[in-house]
């Protein structure tokens, strides 16, 4: 299964200046319950947005997209060029897209389950974007709201083939 795990603006910015926006340690912990054991698959950038004192991430496996060469990371860091090489290489695992806009643009199609922090803020001058989230595609299954955010889980409507 691919679940996107992402945290959102009001205007959609999940980034800006190379980071994140915001800090909301109860975001960061559900990130970690969320993606514990799972295949992240994760931009370049998205990396390098990670400290490095946490790089890799522990308890999971760490999955680069990008065309930088692969002596740029360090052991047990798998590097692909493409995400349908990353998918193909973890067949049967639950997989994870971990950012950025590019890689959630391109597994948006792909994914079943979104996981999202809605961060109750706009953020101005935004420089990376979540793709929007067609309604007609994706159900609202479970919300726990919070101040000045909400987590909610989304799930890919299924289709009755009968209809």
């Amino acid at each position: 299964m691919i679940t996107l795990v992402a945290a959102v603006a009001q205007n959609n910015c999940i980034g800006k200046n190379g980071g994140i926006p915001w800090r909301i340690p109860e975001d960061w912990r559900r990130m970690q319950a969320l993606t514990l054991g799972k295949v992240l698959i994760m931009g370049r950038r998205t990396w390098e947005s990670i400290p490095e004192s946490r790089r890799p991430l522990p308890g999971r496996t760490n999955v680069v997209i990008t065309r930088a060469p692969r002596a740029q990371f360090p052991p047990g860091v798998e590097v692909y060029i493409t995400i349908n090489e990353a998918i193909a290489a973890h067949p049967h695992e639950a997989i994870i897209g971990f950012g950025g806009q590019k890689i959630y643009e391109e597994m948006l199609p792909l994914a079943e389950v979104l996981e999202i922090t809605r961060v109750h803020q706009t953020v101005d001058a935004g420089d990376a974007f979540f793709p929007p989230i067609d309604r007609t595609v994706w159900q609202e299954t479970w919300r726990e709201d919070h101040q000045g955010f909400a987590f909610v889980k989304y799930e890919k409507r299924t289709i009755n083939k009968e209809q």
